[in-house]
């Protein structure tokens, strides 16, 4: 089951929650209602990557534990607040770009110490902060002038 809150006419905010699960389609498509096109492949994949982290690491696949999804656009600013029912994560490393390697120098245990999926959260957005319990994420992707080239064209 999904429970939306829908954004009031004239503010940009809203709400998601869900049962955890992995059919995440509609959820993702409601995610990016608002994302503009040129963006939504790159924002998609990020916040699949963080919504399956949430829903088998954070909630062990408990159907009977929530996902909880704010969203909220400011100027070209757009943010997503995930929080789940679980004990808590503490990255291992940071995952941000490194400036003393570039892509054709990370070797895939780079990414085993780090996670594929973090890996991917921390290129696609340009904010990605844990709460200090480690059960919310916050991520940030701006799609203005100042914003790196989507991956995915």
């Amino acid at each position: 089951m999904i429970a939306i809150s829908l954004r009031p006419t004239g503010r940009k905010w809203g709400t998601v929650s869900f049962a955890s699960t992995l059919h995440l389609c509609p959820v993702l498509d409601l995610l990016l209602a608002d994302v503009p096109a040129k963006w939504q492949p790159d924002v998609r994949l990020g916040l699949q990557e963080a919504l399956v982290n949430a829903v088998k690491h954070g909630n062990n696949l408990d159907p009977s534990k929530t996902i909880l999804v704010e969203f909220f656009v400011l100027e070209d600013q757009y943010w997503w607040v995930i929080s789940d029912q679980g004990e808590g994560f503490v990255p291992t490393c940071s995952c941000a770009n490194d400036a003393t390697l570039d892509d054709a120098h990370k070797s895939v245990h780079d990414l085993d110490e780090c996670g594929r999926g973090l890996y991917i959260l921390h290129q696609i957005f340009d904010q990605v902060h844990w709460n200090p319990e480690g059960n919310e994420l916050r991520l940030c992707k701006q799609v203005g002038s100042r914003s790196k080239l989507p991956l995915v064209r």
